[in-house]
């Protein structure tokens, strides 16, 4: 029986869903289809719906198929306990029989199979999973199909996750504020307390199970006072109803936990890795929290790093921290999800030798070998912060004994804060795409996160999700397809940006082929178009200190000007040489490291997050370093502009709500884009004394 409140709460999220429907619905539209001959063939398969399998995951499974279908095609599928003549079957392995023919040797626990049976006036879709999650997922990808107008005569799918976990990182926290939030407040919390909308966080369920994530951490990595009480008796029941929501979409639910969270709400003296009475509390934490949420994923820990406790204040280090957790949660099948964003905030930065991106190999390279099997290190894509553009981080392919998962971030801390159109999926995909050497040529990044380098026990891809309680959950309209494209390219790093960005149109916008060509250009050149006029070669930052958006050049949270480019009026960038510099680039495979140390072989993009040159030295474009920056902030600006431009001729073809935001949107960011460029070029103006090859005006 649910209370009033939660009955007010649905009621008024009900009425706040209709009235933006389009926004919020994101890319589960499930808009009419206006073909009849298409809605006529799909009607043959979807009057009937058999679901062969009970539990809370195939009802989220027949919810949503049947949502799907009436909105598509105006029909209510009727509910059968046997297959019919013709329709669709949604079963596990153990409920099919023999029905159809399923290898399920080759199905993973998550994968599935969709496959259409005609045989004279019998029609019949099945979707067929080894365990109930697969069914989800399968009737999710039928679904995005129907959305893209494509034909279901003929299916013959079987696919995998290729990453075990699939993951989102939610830093909210309980005030109802999200540290890196740029889309409103929380939807868990507000004011210290739970919220009561439930359908809400529900319908983010919905969202994030349609990509195939498969689990969530609620609550803020720079864990506070309030979030500490997480894992106490106050708050488990309440956490524990969250990760009931979550589970029926197949969804694990994990908590990030303060390392001293024995002397804040234990009683100790200490949080020392190697103390038994710190060892037994934690065991004993476990146990209760297994009793309220016997599935729960285990613990998300940021320790040693920005001022958070950790095991360094005993003398101890990151694997003693770890693998003791690890050991509370091992009787439970828990893991431990250890960040690697570790680094000294306080070392004087003004030293050249000092170099924050050494920091986490410097850390953890020297511990492979020494982690629990249930303790992943989770490793932010470059080794600085999210960057829009910057080096791989070394650590992946380093320890071949140890589990890793990247770590991306979805929300847009540095490239535009959900203001600016940055379609990440680009980026991602190189990433995912580079090239370690681990093991010789074909090493790349995706196979390291996978498991199947090294053939790791754990594995898989994480990131910063981009979300709040807005009406379109991600502020800026257009940046809901990183959400999409990150969720897809965790369940298959295979898949290409551009058939991500179709995918996520046709069911966002509908089937309109101006619609789709205009709008896929957008998104896959925005993430270039803000490097332009943002952050030039690889130099990174650049952005005001703490908040982190808007220009300048010597920002820093710790007051230290410059140390990020070491920009002087001779040249700029940092050398990371092993020959003249920090040595950071020996921690690469031979082949990545040799092409860094050169500046012949150093792709242009990166060549001053690893050398320091004259502004006058040439790039492989001929063009010199001085000029390229001019060059390419005016150049941003120009697409920028280009971005309204494009917009505008999709007027009557969107919906006049997300039309006038995404066009506000769109107009802030050109304006905001002629401040880069006009900061920017006049600081190395200045700082040079180099005038632009093409008299344009340079300076404020």
């Amino acid at each position: 029986m649910k209370s009033a409140f939660e009955n007010i709460s649905r009621y008024i999220t009900d009425l706040y869903k209709a009235k933006h429907k389009e926004s919020y619905a994101a890319w589960l539209q499930y808009t009419k289809i206006d073909d009849q001959a298409i809605a006529d063939k799909y009607a043959q398969w979807c009057r009937n719906l058999t679901v062969l399998g009970d539990s809370a995951v195939m009802e989220s499974a027949k919810k949503e198929l049947i949502q799907g279908i009436s909105s598509m095609l105006g029909i209510l599928p009727d509910s059968c306990s046997e297959p019919q003549q013709s329709g669709l079957v949604l079963a596990v392995k153990d409920s099919i029989g023999d029905l159809i023919d399923v290898d399920f040797n080759y199905l993973h626990d998550d994968g599935y199979s969709i496959k259409t049976v005609t045989s004279g006036q019998n029609n019949t879709i099945f979707i067929v999973g080894k365990k109930d999650k697969g069914v989800l997922y399968g009737t999710f990808h039928l679904l995005r199909l129907m959305q893209n107008r494509k034909n279901l005569k003929q299916l013959d799918i079987i696919e995998n996750p290729k990453n075990q976990l699939r993951m989102l990182n939610q830093w909210d926290n309980m005030d109802g504020s999200i540290e890196r939030g740029y889309a409103g407040n929380s939807i868990f919390y507000k004011d210290n307390q739970f919220t009561q909308e439930h359908n809400r966080i529900e319908d983010y369920a919905r969202l994030i199970a349609s990509v195939g994530i498969n689990g969530i951490a609620i609550n803020n990595v720079n864990v506070h006072q309030e979030e500490t009480n997480l894992i106490t008796s106050t708050l488990l029941l309440k956490v524990a109803e969250v990760a009931g929501i979550f589970r029926a979409y197949g969804i694990t639910t994990f908590l990030s936990v303060n390392y001293a969270s024995t002397i804040q709400i234990g009683n100790l003296t200490t949080a020392d890795p190697l103390n038994s009475e710190v060892q037994e509390w934690w065991k004993e934490k476990a146990e209760e929290i297994y009793s309220y949420i016997p599935d729960f994923g285990g613990f998300l820990v940021k320790a040693d790093s920005e001022h958070r406790p950790g095991p360094f204040t005993y003398g101890r280090n990151h694997a003693d921290g770890a693998n003791m957790l690890a050991e509370a949660l091992q009787p439970f099948n828990g893991i431990v999800l250890w960040r690697c964003f570790v680094y000294n905030c306080l070392q004087d930065w003004r030293d050249r030798s000092t170099d924050r991106a050494r920091a986490a190999y410097d850390h953890f390279k020297p511990l492979d070998g020494q982690f629990h099997s249930n303790v992943i290190l989770q490793i932010k894509n470059g080794p600085m912060d999210f960057q829009v553009r910057e080096g791989v981080s070394p650590l992946f392919g380093a320890m071949e004994k140890t589990n890793q998962m990247l770590e991306f971030q979805v929300t847009q801390e540095y490239t535009g804060q959900q203001r600016h159109l940055c379609y990440l999926v680009p980026q991602w995909k190189e990433i995912l795409d580079f090239d370690t050497y681990a093991k010789g040529k074909g090493s790349e990044v995706k196979k390291v996160v996978d498991g199947s380098l090294f053939q790791n026990r754990y594995c898989g891809i994480t990131a910063v999700s981009n979300i709040g309680n807005d009406y379109n959950w991600t502020g800026h309209t257009l940046a809901q397809a990183n959400l999409y494209g990150f969720g897809r390219l965790t369940w298959n790093p295979d898949l290409s940006a551009e058939s991500i960005t179709d995918e996520w149109i046709g069911q966002t916008f509908g089937d309109d082929q101006s619609v789709k060509e205009l709008v896929s250009k957008m998104l896959l050149k925005s993430w270039s178009i803000y490097e332009k006029y943002t952050s030039p070669l690889g130099v990174g930052w650049m952005v005001n200190p703490h908040h982190h958006y808007g220009p300048n050049v010597d920002g820093y949270e710790y007051d230290v000007w410059g140390t990020y480019h070491f920009a002087d009026w001779e040249g700029i960038g940092v050398d990371r040489t092993v020959k003249t510099g920090t040595g950071y680039t020996s921690q690469y495979f031979k082949e990545n490291a040799d092409m860094y140390e050169s500046l012949e072989t150093c792709p242009d993009e990166l060549l001053l997050f690893f050398h320091h040159v004259p502004y006058t030295h040439k790039l492989k474009s001929g063009v010199t370093v001085i000029q390229h920056i001019y060059n390419t902030h005016f150049e941003g600006v120009d697409e920028a502009e280009d971005l309204v431009e494009t917009w505008l001729q999709l007027k009557d073809r969107i919906d006049q709500e997300r039309f006038d935001d995404i066009l506000n949107k769109l107009q802030e960011q050109a304006n905001h884009s002629k401040e880069w460029r006009d900061i920017i070029n006049t600081y190395f103006y200045r700082k040079s004394g180099i005038k632009d090859e093409l008299n344009r005006k340079i300076y404020l």
